[in-house]
């Protein structure tokens, strides 16, 4: 018997049940924040077992993040042949997902619960952040490559402060001028 012949232990797995989790994660985070937001909980609201949810996820970090990430698009990179062009493309992806009532929310949470929880803070980095990052890279190597920056620009370094940018325009919203068009005039500070 081949390998791919044989059968995996126990019942396969409902994809109408890892919705309800990762729903009734979002829902609780919703009502009591992330602190109060119990596996136990979180099985109840979803009519799930805990042993469901367990073999899914090794934590409650580990799903919380994955319930936050289903809320977000695909990472796509961008190519529209400029870097501004791709940055542009960025800005409105983020500001678009982010600028909702539940938007605002998740990412109150997320910076909540990545300050009071180390563990929750690098699952959050690793399923989220770093790919971005990652991508991120791709669109400032594709910059440099066309000489439209210098080609020491620290593409993580960037990354980081466009975050960080992001993240305080979101949350404060600090000029009466759009979202988008704050975070662009950052940006071209830091990259001249």
């Amino acid at each position: 018997m081949n390998e791919s012949a044989k059968k995996q232990p126990g019942r396969p797995r409902s994809a109408q049940s890892h919705q309800a989790i990762l729903q009734s994660t979002l829902d609780l985070l919703a009502q009591v924040g992330y602190e109060r937001v119990s596996i136990d909980a979180i099985a109840t609201h979803a009519g799930v077992g805990k042993t469901t949810i367990y073999r899914r996820y090794r934590s409650k970090e580990e799903l919380v993040a994955d319930a936050i990430e289903s809320l977000r698009e695909e990472i796509e990179i961008p190519e529209t042949g400029t870097l501004w062009g791709d940055l542009d493309c960025i800005i409105e992806s983020a500001v678009k997902t982010t600028l909702t009532p539940l938007g605002r929310q998740i990412l109150a949470m997320i910076i909540g619960a990545a300050s009071s929880s180390p563990q929750f803070a690098q699952v959050y980095w690793t399923k989220y952040l770093q790919p971005r990052r990652q991508a991120f890279h791709v669109v400032i190597e594709r910059a440099k490559a066309r000489y439209e920056i210098q080609a020491e620009t620290d593409s993580d370094m960037v990354f980081d402060l466009i975050s960080g940018i992001m993240l305080y325009a979101l949350v404060f919203q600090p000029s009466n001028e759009p979202v988008e068009v704050y975070i662009r005039r950052a940006i071209d500070l830091i990259l001249k």
